[in-house]
Formats: structure tokens, sequence, C-alpha cells
């Protein structure tokens, strides 16, 4: 499977979210932090993961007979690159868009379900701005929200830390007007 297909589907998706920020995790822990999802069908897409090149095996153990094993992210695998992107159709990006906003729904719930959900205090934030850009200032708007994220990325969990799901979306929602004075 390509990082396409591997990374196009909520749960693995949101197994991925798990993992980032340097994490070492066994199934049996991403079973707790995915509840709603079965532990065979975590079990089957960890597996996929695995066997695709974006999770390794950091250790084995055995527990009450059984082996345990000890997941990483790859994080330079667990990307779709831009060659990727450019040969996508446009129903390609219909499905990836879905996925997306399925496992963003299925990780905002999760968080509303948890007995200490507080947004306000967490400052849970999905504001949406409609801005009229040139190309110029959408290259120099998205090399520095790049610039602010990236770094953090690589943040590993520690006890004054909060890990944050930042989901950025960015498409055209109107054309340029043909008479300046009408946007």
């Amino acid at each position: 499977m390509d990082p396409l297909e591997l990374l196009g589907h909520p749960v693995r998706l949101r197994i991925v979210h798990a993992m980032r920020g340097g994490r070492t995790l066994t199934t049996s822990q991403l079973c707790d932090r995915i509840p709603e999802v079965s532990k065979a069908t975590v079990y089957r897409h960890i597996d996929l993961l695995s066997a695709g090149g974006i999770l390794q095996v950091t250790d084995e153990r055995r527990v009450r007979g059984a082996m345990e094993r000890h997941y990483q992210l790859r994080q330079d695998r667990a990307v779709i690159d831009t060659a990727m992107i450019e040969s996508l159709t446009l129903d390609d990006h219909r499905r990836g868009f879905a996925v997306a906003m399925t496992a963003l729904l299925a990780e905002f719930n999760a968080y509303l379900d948890r007995d200490h959900a507080d947004p306000a205090a967490d400052l849970v934030g999905y504001r949406q701005h409609a801005v009229w850009l040139s190309r110029d200032e959408l290259l120099e708007m998205i090399s520095q929200l790049r610039h602010a994220i990236a770094p953090r990325l690589a943040n590993p969990p520690t006890p004054d830390r909060t890990q944050y799901l930042l989901s950025p979306i960015l498409f055209p929602i109107d054309e340029p007007p043909a008479d300046p004075q009408a946007g």
C-alpha cells in the first residue's frame, strides 16, 4: 500500500495522530486512546501501518504468554509528498478530505467525551476566516504557518505538555473579482 492508501483511513489517521511526538506505544495503549474503535479493528490497522513501514516495532516483550510489541511512528514515512499530491485526481482529493474530516470529527468527539473536557479552558478553536490573498501573499502566509508549526511537531510528551490536534485547511472559495471594487 502506498502512503496515501495507508493514511487515507480515519482509524489509521487517528493512530498516526496518537503516535506523533516520538511516542512509543503498545497496541493496548493505542486501543485505550481510541476506545470507540474495537480492539480487533485497531490491531488490524496497526498491522497495516507496520507492514507499510509507517510504524516500526521498537521493542518486543512476552507478557502473559503473548508477544507485546512497542511501536513508534516513522515520521519520514507518515507523509504524503508534493509529487503524490500533484498526481491526485479531484475525486482522490474529495476522498482524502472526507477521511481527514472524519478523523477530525472522531478526535473532537473523543475529546468532548472525556470526563474533564473544558473547551474554554483548553483554548479549543475552530474558527474559519475568508481572506483575499494574491499568490505571493498566500505563499508567504503558508511559509509563516510552516515556520510556526514545523519546529513543534517533534516536541516530545512531557508532564507540562498537552497534545493538540492542529488541522490547517486551506482552499479557494471564490474567484478574483472582475471589478476590484466588487470584493
